[in-house]
């Protein structure tokens, strides 16, 4: 029993260890990219973009457009908060929270992927704010 104990304590630890692992470079990624966006550059962000989101726009200043458009929170931030790494239907998604340039918070949940260049952005998706109240 003590063996079996010890074995199953060995396997939850490593896997403790490569969830870790993965959170922090998926982490990297993500932050890496929202740092190109705010020294405008394009090509940087794009390559954190997974090839079916390179797909989609084609081109890094399809990609840039849409962003600066789309998610000004994330062309502009000012500040990042990583909340939550979650699995959900064998997909990671990460939660951050977001300040733009004006102050503002906002929520967003991104889809990553484990491509074999590493950790790479499949999505994102605006969440809606949780009502605050005094």
């Amino acid at each position: 029993m003590p063996r079996i104990f010890a074995a199953v304590l060995g396997l939850w630890m490593a896997a403790t260890a490569a969830f870790a692992q993965d959170a922090g470079a998926i982490a990297d990624v993500i932050g890496s990219q929202l740092q190109a966006f705010n020294e405008r550059d394009v090509d940087g962000a794009w390559s954190h973009a997974s090839p079916m989101i390179q797909g989609l726009f084609g081109n890094p200043e399809n990609f840039g457009m849409m962003v600066q458009r789309g998610y000004p929170m994330v062309w502009d931030n000012a500040e990042v908060r990583f909340l939550e790494l979650r699995e959900i239907a064998g997909e990671q998604w990460q939660k951050i929270m977001i300040r733009d340039a004006s102050g503002g918070l906002h929520m967003l949940d991104y889809q990553m992927i484990e491509t074999a260049d590493g950790w790479q952005i499949n999505g994102v998706q605006l969440l809606r704010a949780p009502d605050v109240g005094a």
